[in-house]
C-alpha cells in the first residue's frame, strides 16, 4: 500500500518552522516511515516543475509557512493548492502574516528607496537601481520574483484546510497533530487550528496575577522582576491576555514576557485590539491626557500588540499586491 504523500515549504520566513519540525527528534524517522515526502526543498533538492508534473490532490497533506511576501510565493502557494488535498497554514507566518508583515506599516518603494538610496550601509551607482524582475544578460535572461506592496497570509491568497499557530509551533504540537493524522481519526472540520489551545496564554501561565493598577511600564531590561508574579501586574507588557494557549507559557517561564505568536485567543478578531482592552483594566487613571501619558510609556506599541497578526489584523490596507 502506497504511504501518503508530505510536502514542507516555506515562503517569506525565517527558517525557524523548518528547525521547529527537526525539533521533533527521534520522532521525524516516524513520519518518514509513515509519508513519502514529495516536496521540502529547504532539506533536499526538490524542483517546482516535478510538482507541477503531479496530478491534482496528489498530496496528501502539505504543511506550508511563511507569509506571501513576492509573486513566486504566491505562486507556489497556488501551486500547493491545486496539488495537496489538505493545506496547513504551518505557524505564525503563514498563519497571520507573522513579523514580515509589520512591512505593510510602510511600502515597497519606501522600503527600496531606503535599501538601495538612502542606506548608509548601501553604495549606490547612477543614483541607486532597483532589483528588475526581468534582466537581459549575455548568458541569457534572468527572472527574479516581483516583491509584493502589501505581505499577505496564506489564506488571503488561497484556501487553506487547518491553520498550526506559533513562532515557531512547538514540537510536541506538531507531533501531536502529525500523530493524530496518522491515527486515522476523523479530521475537524475544515478552517480548525490544531496544536494549540482554546483559552488564554494567561491560562497556562504559572505566575500570580493580582491584576494590579498600573502608571507605569517598563521594558524588560529596565527592571528585575520577580519570577512568581505576574508580568503585566509588574508593568512589562506581557500579550499573554491577547494570545491563545498552547505554547505552554514557554516565554514567561523563561522570565520574557510572551510575545503573541500564538495568534489571539478563540472569538477573537484583533489580537491587538484584544491586548489594548486588556491594558484598560488595569491603567491606574481616568484622565484621557494621563491616559495617553502612561500608554506612550510602550515602546513601539504597533510592533508589541500586532507583532505578529498586523497583516491579517483589522488594521490591514487594501489587499494589493
Amino acid at each position: 500500500m502506497a504511504k501518503p504523500k508530505l510536502a514542507l515549504y516555506w515562503a517569506a520566513s525565517c527558517g525557524g518552522c523548518e528547525i521547529a519540525v527537526l525539533d521533533i527528534h527521534e520522532k521525524i524517522l516516524d513520519v518518514d516511515r509513515a509519508f513519502d515526502i514529495v516536496f521540502w526543498p529547504v532539506a533536499m533538492d526538490f524542483k517546482y516543475d516535478a510538482v507541477r508534473a503531479m496530478e491534482d490532490r496528489t498530496i496528501d497533506l502539505c504543511l506550508f509557512n511563511g507569509s506571501i511576501r513576492n509573486s513566486e510565493n504566491a505562486e507556489i502557494a497556488h501551486l500547493m493548492r491545486a496539488k495537496s488535498k489538505t493545506l496547513v497554514a504551518f505557524g505564525s507566518c503563514a498563519l497571520e502574516g507573522g513579523i514580515p508583515g509589520l512591512a505593510n506599516l510602510t511600502t515597497r518603494d519606501e522600503i527600496w528607496g531606503y535599501v538601495y538610496k538612502g542606506s548608509p550601509s548601501t553604495v549606490t551607482q547612477n543614483g541607486g537601481t532597483y532589483p528588475q524582475t526581468h534582466s537581459a544578460m549575455p548568458e541569457g535572461a534572468i527572472h527574479i520574483p516581483e516583491m509584493w506592496n502589501t505581505v499577505k497570509s496564506l489564506d488571503q491568497v488561497v484556501d487553506v484546510d487547518y491553520y498550526i499557530p506559533g513562532c515557531p509551533p512547538q514540537p510536541d504540537q506538531i507531533w501531536s497533530v502529525v500523530e493524530y493524522i496518522l491515527s486515522g481519526k476523523p479530521l475537524p472540520p475544515a478552517g480548525s487550528i490544531l496544536g494549540a489551545g482554546d483559552k488564554t496564554c494567561c491560562d497556562e501561565c504559572t505566575r500570580e496575577r493580582k491584576e494590579k493598577k498600573l502608571t507605569k511600564f517598563y521594558r524588560p531590561f529596565e527592571i528585575e522582576t520577580d519570577p512568581a508574579v505576574c508580568l503585566l501586574d509588574q508593568g512589562i507588557v506581557c500579550m499573554g491576555p491577547a494570545t491563545r494557549s498552547g505554547c505552554g507559557a514557554l516565554c514567561t517561564k523563561a522570565n520574557v514576557p510572551c510575545r503573541g505568536c500564538y495568534g489571539p485567543p478563540p472569538n477573537v478578531t484583533d489580537q491587538g485590539a484584544k491586548m489594548l482592552s486588556a491594558l484598560s483594566s488595569v491603567i491606574d487613571a481616568h484622565d484621557p491626557a494621563e491616559i495617553e501619558a502612561i500608554l506612550d510609556q510602550i515602546a513601539d506599541p504597533m510592533g508589541t500588540f500586532y507583532r505578529f497578526s498586523l497583516a491579517h489584523s483589522i488594521l490591514r490596507r487594501v489587499q494589493k499586491s
